[in-house]
């Protein structure tokens, strides 16, 4: 296993063009023996029209996206180093939103490097149902900017490209505000027929967290060996 934090794997050079807070955030993993843990308030979580929302609905099942919307809403986002059941250094990327006084939503996530992709993959949801190849690159002002591309569909023998006519493309900027003191994030998801779908912006601050593995709550329920 590589001593290199999956994001110094992905981004190869560009990695040291991120701010030193940036580096420091993405520089979780299991050799480095810490984890991350961002708390603050998303100013608006917003969702498409109201035919977007049977979509957004199904992706609650499984953790991945929601019909809520909201401004100044309480955020937490827990990103922790383990190795998995087949052996590969793992990400978890859990977003915790709480909507409503008596509603919380998660969008989870966890991300690997994948070497015969050279990219991390994204996986998806409680039960990585669905791998999405991220393209990563950096910005001049030291940012992370994130686009997902191709999606496959895992589940039992069944395997195949899942049709972005039914999925969404997600385009995220994050980035260290040096007066603030804070993380920046805006993230937006856009379907290919039905157009935005769901998004965030907000602020954060974080702790970071000595440690080797991940909280069983955070991890998924079942993993998956196909990249």
């Amino acid at each position: 296993m590589s001593t290199e934090s999956i994001f110094r794997r992905a981004l190869g050079e560009e990695f040291d063009r991120l701010h030193p807070q940036m580096q420091r955030r993405f520089g979780v993993g299991v050799e480095a023996g810490y984890g991350c843990v961002g708390r603050g308030v998303m100013t608006e979580v917003r969702r498409g029209p109201w035919w977007t929302l049977p979509f957004l609905a199904i992706g609650t099942m499984r953790n991945i996206m929601f019909p809520d919307r909201g401004r100044d809403v309480p955020f937490q986002i827990d990103n922790y180093a383990y190795v998995d059941g087949y052996g590969r250094e793992t990400v978890t990327f859990v977003r915790t939103m709480q909507v409503r006084r008596n509603r919380r939503r998660r969008f989870d996530a966890t991300m690997i490097h994948s070497e015969a992709r050279a990219r991390i993959v994204d996986y998806l949801g409680t039960h990585q149902h669905l791998a999405v190849d991220l393209d990563l690159s950096v910005g001049d002002d030291g940012s992370l900017r994130l686009m997902s591309g191709a999606q496959r569909f895992y589940e039992g023998p069944i395997a195949f490209r899942f049709p972005m006519l039914f999925s969404g493309r997600a385009r995220l900027t994050e980035r260290y505000d040096d007066e603030r003191e804070c993380y920046v994030i805006d993230l937006e998801v856009h379907n290919d027929l039905l157009g935005f779908l769901f998004g965030y912006r907000g602020t954060f601050t974080c702790e970071f967290i000595p440690g080797t593995d991940a909280p069983a709550a955070v991890k998924p329920y079942r993993e998956e060996a196909r990249e």
